[in-house]
């Protein structure tokens, strides 16, 4: 049975790898909601890290539910060979969006920037 966690491997920690990805975006998803940004990483699977500011977001309640439905559209994502270090900015309207969109507005974010990540690759 495979375990549905969020393990510290998919995660982005440390204020540094934070600040590796926002000063040195390779790739980004532009959503009217958030905004993806995405750089190559040397560990094997891709990480996740939120940045969900009380200013975007004022509720909570809010806040936690967005939280949960990014980190549950990432680890329902199918395992890709390509790693990427990937930053969720949101933004304030995000807040309003029902999860069932926001579940699938964030996997097609998540599908764009690792169509781009391939293209770069294969030298497109």
């Amino acid at each position: 049975m495979t375990t549905q966690r969020f393990t510290k491997d998919q995660r982005l920690l440390t204020p540094a790898d934070f600040k590796r990805v926002m000063d040195g975006a390779e790739f980004k998803a532009h959503h009217s909601n958030f905004l993806l940004l995405a750089k190559s990483s040397v560990f094997p699977s891709d990480r996740i890290g939120f940045i969900i500011a009380k200013k975007k977001i004022k509720l909570a309640v809010d806040r936690n539910r967005v939280k949960r439905c990014v980190r549950d559209t990432f680890r329902r994502q199918p395992a890709v060979t390509q790693a990427l270090d990937i930053v969720f900015l949101a933004k304030p309207a995000l807040g309003l969006l029902s999860s069932h969109d926001l579940h699938s507005e964030l996997a097609k974010g998540l599908q764009q920037l690792h169509r781009k990540y391939a293209n770069t690759l294969s030298g497109q």
